[in-house]
């Protein structure tokens, strides 16, 4: 039976466990400029001292008006190539391999004048209203996004990570919530999703995998459920998509009748649906922090890998202290070893 320190594969990525530290932003860029810093330098290489089988780089966007704020990671330039690169570097030195997210904010870019979206409608009363992509730009942001990945793949990541969750821009077009468009964008909601895909892989090495992030549900009144996440995961996963990293929600204001559950392991139901109903690898994530929890979650099969996100906010070491909870092997650095009990 697989546990959470079974090594796992998927085409030419390898990992020596399945726990993963997702994508969280950390606002910490200084100059507003994109490039990463110190600060992201620590913080990630620490996750691959503490022993995660897969780092994913926060969201990290195609163009400076794509940013959730201007104190987000880009990828919009050259520049931002060798910080990366430095991160990955360092974290492949302690065993860990690394993704990172790509994405664009859409109608939530807070920081940028005039926002962009699928259609005219805002997140919120208090955001601003964005202003709807034309034909031709839809067909320029593709470009961006092939290009961003060009970049990360010349900065050594492992794996790539679309983001098409959390209300984000390629989740806004997937989403009858926020795609009301009446050209071809509309008429096919998976149109700029399938060709952000294409255009990406393109990029990628063949046997590089492709990851996207998907809301399995919305939370909102009017919003897709669980079946309808099936059915477009299966034209992202035709289109090219080899792992789905199953979360939920960001679309709009929360509606009380459809509020997230706050129990743990509340999304790991939709990870299982879309395993089992595509057969394609998952990544569970929210609320998973407990080490008998994640471990079960791999031996139950409800997916393939488990993704720990607060949980490595506050401990960079939550793999090796999972492993000593869960009496199994992994590499403790040597400097770490009195620390950590062996079996």
């Amino acid at each position: 039976m697989d546990h959470l320190f079974t090594p796992y594969q998927l085409n030419g990525l390898q990992l020596k466990n399945r726990v993963v530290m997702p994508p969280m932003c950390q606002y910490s860029v200084t100059n507003k400029d994109g490039l990463a810093t110190d600060w992201h330098y620590v913080h990630y290489v620490s996750r691959a001292i503490g022993g995660a089988g897969l780092i994913i780089i926060e969201m990290t966007d195609v163009e400076p008006d794509g940013r959730i704020t201007d104190y987000d990671l880009g990828l919009w330039s050259d520049d931002h190539i060798a910080p990366l690169k430095r991160i990955v570097d360092a974290c492949h030195q302690y065993g860990a391999k690394v993704g990172i997210q790509i994405a664009h904010a859409g109608r939530k870019a807070e920081d940028a004048e005039v926002p962009v979206a699928p259609s005219a409608i805002a997140f919120d009363e208090k955001s601003k209203t964005p202003r709807a992509l034309s034909t031709e730009e839809i067909t320029k942001m593709v470009e961006k996004f092939r290009l961003a990945v060009q970049r990360a793949v010349k900065a050594g990541f492992d794996v790539i990570e679309l983001h098409g969750a959390h209300g984000y821009l390629i989740h806004q077009f997937t989403s009858a919530y926020t795609n009301k468009r009446t050209d071809e964008y509309g008429q096919d909601l998976t149109k700029f999703g399938k060709e952000v895909i294409k255009a990406v892989k393109s990029e990628m090495p063949e046997n590089m995998p492709l990851i996207m992030r998907i809301s399995g549900r919305e939370y909102v009144e009017g919003g897709y459920g669980i079946e309808e996440a099936i059915e477009f995961s299966r034209v992202y996963q035709q289109a090219g998509v080899d792992m789905f990293h199953v979360s939920a929600g960001g679309e709009g204001p929360i509606a009380a009748a459809g509020r997230p559950g706050t129990h743990v392991a509340y999304q790991v139901p939709l990870a299982r649906a879309i395993k089992e109903a595509l057969n394609v690898p998952v990544i569970a994530v929210g609320r998973l922090d407990e080490p008998g929890l994640a471990n079960a979650v791999i031996g139950n099969e409800d997916a393939d890998l488990v993704a720990v996100g607060r949980g490595m906010l506050r401990n960079p070491y939550w793999t090796l202290e999972a492993a000593s909870a869960l009496r199994k092997d992994t590499e403790v650095p040597r400097q770490y070893t009195p620390g950590f009990p062996t079996r």
